[in-house]
């Protein structure tokens, strides 16, 4: 079994703008996807806005410093990840396309191997 990362990116303006039915489909949909996940799930979380994120740059030699706001513009936000045990890539991207966010036409989900050094 590989570990794989399943960042989950999409439109703020329209998930902020989803009615409470929107919502609770979506609630539904992320259900579904841990169930089918099953013991293959490690960890997941949604993201609070980009607008509350601090980055950290530096240049050579000098002390990071604090900037407020995600570290790239783009139209697309990362709103959440879930972390996932899976036997190969295709079955983690079988298993990343159950999530609600790929049926609302303005996000998508990138799929990464993660290192083992173990």
């Amino acid at each position: 079994m590989a570990k794989y990362l399943l960042l989950i990116y999409g439109d703020e303006q329209r998930w902020d703008a989803e009615t409470a039915e929107q919502r609770t489909a979506k609630g539904a949909g992320h259900r579904a996807f841990v169930a089918a996940a099953g013991p293959g799930l490690v960890s997941g979380h949604e993201l609070e806005s980009s607008a509350t994120a601090t980055t950290l740059r530096s240049t050579t030699g000098e002390r990071p410093t604090p900037t407020d706001g995600p570290f790239l513009e783009t139209k697309e936000a990362l709103g959440g990840y879930y972390v996932v045990d899976a036997p190969d890539l295709d079955a983690a991207l079988a298993l990343a396309e159950r999530l609600p966010e790929l049926a609302a036409g303005h996000g998508g989900v990138e799929v990464r191997p993660i290192v083992d050094r173990g």
